[in-house]
């Protein structure tokens, strides 16, 4: 399982890859072969032992969009099949005859869609429920829906009028514009556009994310001066999906324009778009509140709590699927809408060009949109998910066409996220089909080459610093050679990729592609369909393999010496036998079978912190968790002190007349001691810090 997906991180931002433009499949939580992670961590030594890392378990969301189906270098198309009218018969008449029966087969509530063109809406229509107990429809004009992440087109459109109006320079040190200091890692300042397009080089973070309780908001301001993320990489180097990059450019928003930034994005975007039920305020207006879809992790489950998204600019609106149709209007006519200019046609097209450049046939980012070429045709968007609304939004802008879909519901096994990227990519196929593209054949060296890459690969896009890294050792890439020369990669479901050029893998049946390459002196594979992270190249300490192993092998240990004792007890007050030790080597006995203790109840305590993850339940992480953090930072003192006594034992086994079979045994306990502590280590259970 992919423990990363569902810290999705709470707004939307992509935690596994991207397989079309603006929609994030992140693998989830749930599919472990093991569902809680304390077996987990006691099994996965067996498991590593018969090749079965459960972090590589492929995904179950949708396969990625044969979406790259445009032709490439040497490919060869086929005849174009015919597309359908898309008119609103056609189109009506088409989601009418799959939407409804999608949602009820994988219980989720309901959705909205809307569908632009040519300057107008063709479409806005709601399908299932916006409340299930009360029956309430879906209303296209009235239901609000949680957009998460695709709220970020509201904020980098704000930005791009401040640019606009000559405040903010794409191109400066963003700490020009801000009262606190954002240190990059090293080399150069971060700048606007390293946050437009997430390479900034910041961590991820969890802490304060997410809340359900209003007492525990915080403010834009305080959040990103509370919460500060450390630099994993220089900025422009590597992209690393950021919330916090997002937060930090609507903080400078409300700085340069010296309005709150809700107001702000009231007075220059909502208004004049006439988007009068979208705001980003939390928790909601009276007047909004009531006409808010209730979110649901099933449809057939209770309504879970409002969600309120503390990185406000980065993924707090809420919207309605006739509003967002206005803000697409605006994006396809270059700013313009019903009479109101909120960009330049300039600027306009500036916000939609790419300002990165990259391989041909990879995706990249414009000026906050994701930017990529579907069917031969090219789509910018964005996508966004909280914990249960999950909402997506693509522009064609050459095509002046423009869909936005958002449902209230994860669904059966998470069937959302299936459910909206076969939607995308059926829209397309339908109205803007393209050649499909065939793969050419293997460079000679491809069979040599994928052996040279294959291994355990971490994506950009994590946490090294805090507790929560922990979950990153244990859900890697890994990248496997197969025996006709193409490879695998776990993320990828099942596909195959071929190397077609050198350092170029294509999947056999699609324009996906893989480029190997280095950046930051470690091997890295860029996904052509993920912009917004890369894959590197696990060092020996950090393979979650051996991670597992040590980790489960140590576990297993310790549990067997604990149970061992009280069995040893009754056999030898049983049969009246001997004790096994006297003097100062029965004390150091029993002080290794309580360090065995106190390590399993020390990892009790990490597993009663980490397993709301499991549980998505990420609005835990707040300031009400810091004391039992502290304790188990003070308690970090017990895999120390366990290492040390079992290195004592061993010191006292081999200097007393042992036979061979116990010195054995204390050299096992002490290693399993001493695995305990550096899985402590490793996982940053072991530090004073309180933000991660």
């Amino acid at each position: 399982m992919n423990i990363v997906r569902n810290v999705e991180f709470v707004i939307g931002g992509p935690a596994a890859k991207v397989d079309r433009i603006g929609k994030a499949v992140r693998r989830p939580f749930g599919p472990y072969p093991v569902g809680r992670f304390l077996l987990l961590l006691v099994l996965c030594a067996m498991f590593a032992l018969v090749g079965r890392a459960a972090s590589q378990e492929p995904s179950p969301s949708a396969p990625d969009r044969a979406a790259s189906r445009h032709p490439t270098a040497g490919a060869l198309p086929e005849a174009q099949p015919t597309a359908s009218p898309l008119d609103r018969a056609d189109l009506e008449s088409w989601l009418d005859g799959m939407i409804p029966s999608a949602l009820q087969q994988g219980k989720v509530a309901g959705a909205v869609v809307s569908v632009v063109k040519d300057g107008r809406v063709i479409l806005a229509k709601g399908y299932g429920y916006a409340d299930v107990a009360a029956k309430t429809p879906m209303d296209p004009d009235r239901t609000l829906m949680r957009i998460g992440s695709t709220s970020k087109l509201l904020t980098w459109t704000a930005v791009m009028q401040l640019v606009e109006a000559g405040k903010i320079d794409l191109d400066a040190d963003v700490n020009r514009y801000l009262d606190f200091k954002v240190t990059p890692k090293v080399g150069r300042a971060i700048t606007m556009t390293d946050l437009m397009t997430h390479r900034g080089g910041l961590e991820e973070g969890l802490k304060d994310l997410l809340a359900t309780n209003p007492a525990l908001m915080k403010t834009t301001e305080r959040y990103l001066k509370e919460n500060t993320r450390p630099s994993l990489f220089p900025a422009g180097v590597a992209p690393a999906y950021s919330n916090y990059g997002a937060a930090l450019a609507g903080y400078i928003v409300q700085r340069v324009s010296g309005e709150p930034f809700e107001v702000y994005v009231e007075r220059h975007i909502l208004a004049p778009l006439k988007m009068t039920r979208t705001t980003f305020v939390q928790p909601l207006p009276p007047a909004f509140a009531a006409f808010v879809a209730k979110g649901y992790r099933q449809s057939d489950g209770p309504a879970t709590k409002f969600e309120l998204a503390v990185t406000a600019p980065a993924g707090s609106a809420s919207s309605t699927a006739s509003d967002m149709a206005n803000f697409m209007l605006a994006h396809l006519q270059e700013g313009r809408f019903d009479g109101s200019q909120i960009l330049r046609p300039d600027t306009a097209r500036l916000m939609h060009t790419p300002s990165l450049t990259g391989p041909a046939g990879f995706d990249t980012l414009a000026h906050g949109f994701f930017y990529g070429i579907r069917n031969g045709t090219t789509v910018i968007g964005h996508g966004g998910d909280t914990m249960v609304f999950h909402s997506d939004l693509n522009l064609l802008p050459h095509k002046g066409v423009g869909i936005f879909v958002s449902f209230n519901s994860r669904g059966e096994n998470d069937a959302v996220y299936g459910m909206r990227s076969r939607l995308i990519d059926l829209f397309l196929d339908r109205y803007f089909p393209g050649p499909k593209v065939i793969t050419p054949p293997a460079i000679a060296t491809a069979v040599q080459d994928a052996q040279a890459i294959q291994g355990h690969y971490e994506s950009s896009r994590r946490v090294e610093t805090g507790f929560i890294s922990l979950f990153y050792l244990l859900q890697q890439d890994k990248l496997t050679a197969n025996s006709d020369g193409t490879v695998s990669l776990s993320s990828a479901q099942g596909k195959r990729f071929r190397e077609i050029a050198p350092n170029l893998w294509q999947d056999v049946e699609s324009a996906h592609r893989l480029l190997v390459t280095t950046i930051g002196g470690r091997r890295a594979v860029i996904d052509s369909t993920n912009p917004i992270q890369i894959l590197q190249a696990v060092p020996l300490q950090r393979d979650s393999t051996i991670f597992q192993l040590i980790v489960g092998g140590s576990l297993i240990i310790l549990l067997m010496t604990v149970l061992v004792w009280p069995i040893a007890a009754w056999m030898l007050r049983t049969y009246k036998l001997p004790p096994l030790a006297t003097g100062r080597r029965a004390i150091v006995r029993r002080a290794v079978r309580i360090a065995a203790i106190a390590d399993l109840v020390y990892f009790a305590g990490w597993y009663s912190v980490l397993a709301p993850i499991l549980r998505i339940e990420v609005d835990v992480y707040n300031k009400t968790l810091d004391g039992t953090l502290r304790s188990l930072q003070i308690a970090a003192i017990i895999p120390v002190v366990g290492a040390l006594i079992g290195i004592w034992n061993v010191w006292l086994a081999f200097r007393e007349p042992l036979n061979w079979a116990a010195r054995l045994r204390s050299v096992i306990v002490a290693v399993a001691l001493s695995g305990f502590l550096w899985m402590a280590w490793m996982g940053n259970l072991i530090g004073w810090s309180l933000n991660y």
